[in-house]
Parts: C-alpha cells; sequence; structure tokens
C-alpha cells in the first residue's frame, strides 16, 4: 500500500473525505446520501459535481506552479469566484515575475 496518499486525494478537505465515505457506505445511492444529510437529491447531486471539479481540478497538471493548482481547487470548490481567481493570478504572476527581476518591475 501506498505510503503517500495521492495529490488529489490529499487536496480534500474533512468535510470532502466524510462525504465520500458515506456515499461508499451509503453503496453509491445518492438518494440515501440525501436522506442521511437531511438534504435534497438535487443538493446532494450539487455537492457531488462540486466535488468532482475539484477531484479534477486537482489532478490537472497544466498549471505549473502550486499557486495556480491551489486556485483552480478552491474555484472548483465553489470557495473563490473565478473573478477572483483571476486577479489573484495575475497578482501572483506579476510578483513572481518581479522577483525573478531581483525585485524590480519589468521596464525599469
Amino acid at each position: 500500500m501506498p505510503s503517500e496518499l495521492p495529490d488529489w486525494l490529499a487536496d480534500l478537505d474533512e468535510e470532502d473525505l466524510q462525504f465520500i465515505r458515506r456515499l461508499v457506505l451509503g453503496s453509491g445511492s445518492l438518494k440515501a446520501l440525501a436522506e442521511a444529510y437531511g438534504v435534497s437529491y438535487p443538493t446532494v447531486r450539487a455537492r457531488l459535481d462540486r466535488l468532482i471539479a475539484k477531484v479534477k481540478a486537482a489532478e490537472d497538471a497544466s498549471p505549473s506552479d502550486p499557486f495556480r493548482r491551489r486556485i483552480a481547487i478552491l474555484v472548483a470548490d465553489g470557495r473563490l469566484a473565478p473573478s477572483a481567481a483571476r486577479e489573484l493570478i495575475r497578482a501572483h504572476a506579476e510578483t513572481v515575475k518581479e522577483s525573478e527581476n531581483g525585485g524590480r518591475v519589468s521596464g525599469q
């Protein structure tokens, strides 16, 4: 058995893990999961869709740095608006560029 968790699993929070646990113990029944949580089927389906998007974002190798990957996961989880994510990524890129230029803003 691997000693390290795969990245996609390590990026899930406790709530995600409990959701997956309950889904597995309920034999994959979203109806049973909705009853266990005391919510509607569409609510559980939406939660599962967010979790799927989060796992896909965690597995996506295209973000080259951990910061962009983390931002993608937060957007997929619904914890960060896409517009805010774009602003953060832009600011991060500027910061990286400045540090690569020894703290000088490009064009100086």
